[in-house]
């Protein structure tokens, strides 16, 4: 049976989950990224992908990718780079103690792994909310694409 109707049996496809896929917790969804397709076949692969890596739905997932990445990751160099300064300019401040044995050295060090926990699980989340359902759909967009301009279905 087919069917223009028919769903694929894919996760992204699926209704979200309660309270994923809002933008700032407004409960509101994220913003679609416009289609790479445009009418009229392309010469060759190459082509395409010229072509999607130029399009606005390419740039669009890019953007996104870029606007978590690049202040999540300069952050957290900063946090890092703050704790070894701190560590080697400071000595006295870092082994001051805080209860029992357990020292602000010891503190910041832990605080350097929950930091990276948290920031891998904001990232997937991130990717999840705002990336993947438009890479995926960008992704089937050039390989519908490929197909056309090697003359059809393999």
């Amino acid at each position: 049976m087919h069917s223009s109707n028919a769903r694929y049996g894919d996760p992204w496809y699926d209704a979200l989950a309660s309270g994923w896929g809002e933008a700032g917790g407004t409960h509101v969804p994220a913003a679609p990224v416009p289609p790479a397709r445009r009418e009229g076949g392309t010469d060759t692969a190459a082509d395409v992908y010229v072509e999607v890596q130029r399009s606005a739905a390419f740039q669009e997932v890019r953007g996104r990718y870029r606007r978590f990445v690049v202040p999540a990751t300069s952050g957290f160099l900063l946090w890092y780079v703050a704790y070894v300064v701190t560590a080697t300019t400071a000595p006295g401040l870092m082994a001051r103690p805080v209860a029992g044995a357990v020292n602000v050295a010891m503190l910041a060090g832990l605080g350097q792994f929950l930091t990276t926990f948290l920031l891998t699980w904001a990232y997937a989340r991130h990717a999840r909310l705002r990336r993947d359902r438009a890479a995926l759909e960008l992704r089937w967009d050039t390989q519908e694409m490929t197909r056309g301009a090697r003359g059809g279905a393999r």
